[in-house]
């Protein structure tokens, strides 16, 4: 049998599994649900739940990877054969969620190759994003690039692909995030956005907020797609598995906060202190931030640095979540890396073909009032992730025992908060889930707002 492949360094699976959670859910999504609920009192309680919820499903879904040498789809077999579904649900969401997360990247491609051309004005426009939607081929070209990018890195293995291609982009990532946020927090009139970023008002604090809080957290973190099962089948014993998910936990919130210095400042600047032009929510990076920029002058300088970092975010998660689809068909059938490799790019971008159509020629194709991509992004993130989170907590609390993910954690290291993982994981985190997992239907279904 083929030795499985393995980081060659703790600082190594640091830096991708890093650069999995620091995506589009940092760049893109963190900021506009900040700028929704709050400010401060949002981030008081992002957090607290990293460092609490976060901190003890990411400590186990590392752990249940090492312990079985396995990826998601055969992981929990290992332990227990009645339990071997579980893994197939872990297979299934990346697998829904790389093509239209590869169309998000085309999106990205669009808007970085505007701006470095000189389109600062056309991007800025109030048409141009719904031009670029209502345009199928141009979308497929855009996409195709963003799919093969991905394709080529996971070609190269984990060591020379993944863990290679992470620890060069990450530190380009975090010094182009250090460079757009100082021209944002020294423009005039930042400094209420300062204020409204890191002083909370706890009037600000809602339960519709605090369930945005977690959701987000879920995403930004790579939780629940398979991704950091995958991961810790490829870290090494003797590594320290809490004290690298604690850098994790300290990279993937320190991107964010960049992320929100770098829009919320600006958009303050830009509004004259006017808070409702917060509100552009999903919409704030591609359609109201060309136009912050477009009004500040160097728009060329600064949008192609934005977009540009949001590219290499967006690259670096859809790397892992091809790497947890591709480790999943070789652990399971036995595949060729590399067949495996080129067979679910085709795949997913064969896929991510609908989810373009959904704006224009199959505009009239919806679920419950969603597009085609909506409706994949709905029930991965708001369906599909919850249960498996809560499945994986029921399995390791109540199956196979927390013990077992105690001795993995010691072999390496003391398990320092071992009695919070233990609470967290058998009380409170399936009682968290449960809330995100109903709060996202009944939004979906338009009885609360969320």
């Amino acid at each position: 049998m083929k030795k499985r492949d393995t980081f060659s360094t703790g600082l190594g699976f640091v830096l991708a599994a890093a650069a999995s959670a620091v995506g589009l859910g940092n760049i893109w999504r963190f900021p506009y649900l900040v700028a929704k609920y709050g400010g401060g009192v949002f981030l008081v309680v992002y957090i607290l739940l990293v460092l609490t919820f976060g901190y003890t499903l990411m400590v186990a879904e590392n752990a249940l990877g090492r312990k079985s040498g396995k990826s998601a789809l055969c992981a929990f077999g290992e332990f227990s054969k009645k339990w071997a579904f579980v893994g197939v649900i872990a297979a299934i969401v990346p697998m829904i969620i790389l093509p239209y997360y590869n169309v998000i990247g085309g999106w990205v491609i669009k808007y970085a190759f505007t701006f470095m051309t000189g389109g600062h004005s056309a991007a800025a426009s109030d048409t141009f994003f719904d031009n670029m939607l209502q345009s199928p081929l141009q979308q497929l070209l855009f996409q195709f690039i963003f799919s093969a990018v991905t394709t080529l890195v996971i070609l190269r293995g984990v060591q020379k692909g993944v863990e290679k291609f992470s620890t060069v982009l990450m530190p380009v990532l975090i010094a182009l995030a250090i460079v757009v946020a100082i021209y944002s927090v020294t423009l005039p009139g930042a400094s209420l956005g300062l204020k409204y970023l890191f002083i909370p008002d706890f009037s600000h604090f809602t339960v519709e907020g605090a369930l945005g809080a977690l959701g987000q957290m879920f995403y930004s973190l790579s939780l629940a797609m398979g991704i950091m099962i995958a991961y810790g089948s490829y870290l090494p014993k003797e590594s320290d598995l809490e004290k690298n998910v604690s850098r994790i936990e300290i990279f993937d919130t320190g991107i964010a906060l960049l992320a929100a210095l770098m829009i919320i400042p600006a958009v303050f600047a830009f509004s004259g202190g006017d808070e409702s032009a917060l509100g552009a929510g999903p919409k704030l990076m591609f359609i109201t931030l060309p136009k912050v920029f477009e009004s500040m002058g160097m728009s060329t300088i600064i949008g192609s640095a934005f977009f540009l970092l949001v590219l290499l975010a967006a690259l670096t998660s859809s790397i892992s979540i091809m790497e947890a689809i591709v480790s999943s068909l070789c652990d399971r059938f036995g595949w060729d890396r590399n067949k495996t490799s080129v067979c679910v790019g085709i795949g997913s971008f064969l896929v991510g073909i609908p989810p373009i159509l959904g704006y224009n020629v199959w505009s009239n194709v919806t679920v419950a009032g969603m597009s085609i991509l909506d409706m994949m992004d709905f029930i991965t993130n708001s369906v599909l992730m919850p249960i498996l989170a809560l499945l994986t907590c029921i399995f390791i609390a109540y199956v196979i025992g927390v013990g077992v993910i105690h001795d993995e954690v010691e072999l390496s290291s003391k398990f320092k908060r071992k009695k919070l993982f233990d609470v967290m994981i058998k009380y409170i985190a399936p009682v968290f889930i449960i809330a995100i997992l109903v709060s996202s239907v009944l939004s979906a279904l338009g009885i609360i707002q969320v």
